[in-house]
């Protein structure tokens, strides 16, 4: 069956389509066939941008926005299957997740709230296909943070008998997924282990007017700024224990820009130098306090997501580990980095159209298994799944 799947991150920085083939033998089997960025322009990027910053949101801001993305959602699905070559109306369902413009979990069930944007129907009703989208809700609503997802579909692909795997993704937030050694879905541990390249993305934009530190040459550069170092290092997320999430919120341009008026006086390539230190430091700190005590014997750190292609960043998180430990990218295992999050959603998406449960309790701390997300059917009428698949619903 070929579907889509759709991620738009916390980087802001573009649409990831991957077009995608699922088999279910014993369990689903999935073949990425084509992936492709639709990249934002810089008008969009700036309404979203605006649209999560609550001094300069607004409902019709946020109203419109949702109808625009839809269409750009639209664009990015036409757009992966004209470079495959691969005719619209095959196309047997989308995933989307959408783009996140507020994620607040709390404790309190009235305001833990997550809100994701992006019209469904807009591309359910162009691609005349079934869409599933607006998956975080439903784990909330069981009682979960609606974050991180991705851990169902990484102990379905990734899990191992032999070793502990730890799939770091690192988008705008990085996130890691554990796989216990011969573990269960109830054994992973998962959560979001702070920025990843959030703020190098900020600074990049606002000192260099670049999108990002291209193989972190910039970063390679720069010095550590002791003071700011220290500073990052105690922010107070750090100390929170999984299930975490975290976003924009916490570590977006308003955190920046208070960065650069407090360390206006330092050289540019020092701050992203230590911005690059801190989002490696976070990510192998997370691990001696939440990972590490809780399994044995060997480990795999394996990379996913624009961090992976930050030569320095990794050199910087493989200096923090200690050093049996492996560290990898998606690309060493013949997967693409790039590709991981929009797959993960493909399937993700799969799972529900066929009625089974698929988020992580362990990971989000929902109280139980649920199916995530909501269903825009086919807008003509044929929900395109295998003959010898009956609808949920």
């Amino acid at each position: 069956m070929l579907g889509i799947g759709l991620m738009s991150g916390t980087s802001l920085d573009g649409i990831d389509a991957a077009l995608v083939e699922i088999d279910t033998p014993a369990q689903p089997v999935i073949r990425l066939k084509q992936f492709t960025t639709a990249v934002f322009s810089q008008e969009l990027r700036q309404k979203i941008k605006q649209a999560c910053d609550p001094a300069t949101s607004s409902v019709p801001l946020i109203c419109q926005l949702n109808v625009e993305l839809g269409y750009a959602f639209l664009a990015a699905c036409r757009q992966v299957c004209q470079e495959a070559n691969v005719a619209e109306n095959t196309i047997g369902f989308v995933a989307s997740h959408g783009q996140t413009i507020w994620h607040a979990p709390s404790d309190n069930p009235l305001i833990s709230s997550t809100l994701q944007i992006g019209e469904p129907s807009i591309i359910a009703y162009g691609l005349g296909t079934p869409v599933v989208a607006d998956f975080r809700v439903m784990d909330m609503a069981a009682g979960g943070q609606g974050a991180p997802l991705v851990p169902y579909t990484d102990y379905l692909l990734y899990r191992s008998l032999d070793k502990t795997r730890l799939l770091q993704n690192i988008g705008g937030i990085g996130n890691v997924t554990v796989l216990p050694k011969n573990g269960t879905l109830s054994d992973l541990i998962a959560f979001d282990t702070g920025p990843g390249n959030m703020i190098i993305d900020e600074l990049m934009h606002q000192l260099f007017q670049l999108p990002y530190d291209a193989e972190g040459k910039i970063a390679q550069q720069g010095t550590i700024i002791p003071k700011l170092q220290r500073q990052l290092r105690n922010h107070s997320y750090f100390d929170q224990a999984p299930p975490k999430s975290t976003g924009r919120e916490l570590f977006g341009e308003v955190f920046t820009d208070q960065l650069l008026a407090d360390y206006s006086a330092e050289k540019p390539v020092d701050l992203v130098a230590t911005v690059t230190d801190f989002t490696a430091y976070s990510i192998a700190d997370s691990y001696r306090r939440f990972v590490f005590p809780k399994i044995s014997g060997p480990i795999e750190v394996i990379l996913a997501g624009g961090g992976a292609h930050n030569s320095t960043l990794k050199k910087m998180l493989v200096n923090y580990l200690p050093a049996e430990i492996k560290v990898v990218t998606q690309e060493d295992l013949g997967w693409s980095n790039d590709a991981k999050e929009a797959m993960a959603f493909a399937l993700l998406g799969y799972e529900t159209l066929h009625g089974h449960k698929n988020n992580a309790p362990a990971a989000t701390g929902a109280k139980q298994s649920v199916i995530l997300g909501k269903i825009i059917p086919n807008p003509f009428g044929d929900m395109k799944l295998p003959k010898n698949q009956a609808a949920p619903f």
